[in-house]
Formats: C-alpha cells, structure tokens, sequence
C-alpha cells in the first residue's frame, strides 16, 4: 500500500477568531504543531502543513504557501494534494489544524483502514461523519476538482460514499472544532 502522507490544513486567517488559528496555543503548544505531533504518532509520513495567512515554521513538516489561501479550504487542500502528488505516498490523511482534540488513534485507525484496502475513510463518531479523512492517491485528482471555497474534501465525501470507509473514532478523542479563543480553555 506504500506510506500515508499527512496534510495539515492551517492557511486560515481564523476572522472570528481574531487571528490565525495555526498560531493560537493550547497548554502551551501552538495548534499547528499539535496537528503535526498527531498525524505523526498515528503514523503519517511526509507531513506537509500548507499555510496562507500567517508565514510557518514548522519543526518536523514542510511547509507549503497557498497564494490563494483567502478563496477558502478548497485551494489549500489542493495546494497540498499537488505538492503530494510529486511523491510516493499512496494516501493521505488531512486534518484541520483547528481540530486540536483529533486523537493520534483516530488517525492510526484510518491509516490501518488504508492499509487493508480503503479507498478512502472517514473518521466517525458516534456514527457521525467527522475529521479526519485519509484520500488515497487514486482519488486526489477528483477530490481537487471538487474542492472549492470552504468545501474542502466535503463534495466529494459526499458524492462518493460508496468509496469512502467510516472508521468509528469513538474514545479516541474528539472532531471539535475551535471557533473563539475561549475554545480552547474549554476541554472537550
């Protein structure tokens, strides 16, 4: 099956926020590297963070910029599905970087899911469709022709259930998002 790539989607310039949410820290560490720490430990290679908003470093990633971070999600997962392309990875698993509850196992559940023959899959909770998701390779060029504005991999999830293998998350942590600062004082 080869290896699983991670993505962490962090070019957001987080409005409501008050700022970018890459940047924002919970129990001291910055939400961009959190994302990057989880998709490691569940056992991503290649982690690649695409940034937009606010220039990143990140220790352990490649950083990739997205011009066209203000048109929405959809361009900066296509901006790292096409940075991706040029390697090996047979899948990859994208998570949000202001999912800071995501749980390693959630994404070692889906990276196992790929390894036994998913196409692609998707984490769920209390059988609830969440994040994150693994798109194998064979699927990238479709999910980038749908992915526009805020959308991200979401159309194309959508449309194509049938491929897509939900992976019960559930005790592994949690898909919520951060929307204010106070968030992220608030444990799950």
């Amino acid at each position: 099956m080869g290896h699983v790539s991670g993505l962490v989607l962090a070019a957001g310039a987080g409005r409501r926020f008050g700022g970018p949410k890459a940047l924002a820290r919970l129990n001291g560490v910055r939400l961009v590297d959190r994302a990057v720490a989880i998709l490691a430990r569940g056992g991503c290679t290649d982690l690649l963070v695409v940034a937009g908003a606010a220039p990143l470093v990140v220790p352990g990633a490649e950083v990739v910029d997205n011009p066209e971070w203000q048109s929405g999600m959809g361009s900066s997962l296509v901006a790292g599905l096409a940075h991706l392309a040029a390697g090996p990875s047979s899948a990859v698993v994208v998570l949000l970087v202001d999912t800071p509850w995501v749980g390693d196992r959630a994404v070692a559940r889906l990276v196992a899911a790929h390894a036994a023959g998913a196409v692609a899959a998707q984490a769920t909770y209390a059988g609830t469709p969440g994040q994150p998701v693994l798109l194998g390779r064979e699927v990238w060029d479709d999910v980038a022709g749908l992915a526009v504005g805020d959308q991200g991999a979401r159309g194309w999830l959508r449309t194509h259930r049938e491929l897509v293998t939900a992976v019960a998350c559930d005790g592994t942590g949690e898909d919520r998002d951060v929307d204010r600062p106070g968030d992220l004082i608030s444990p799950p």
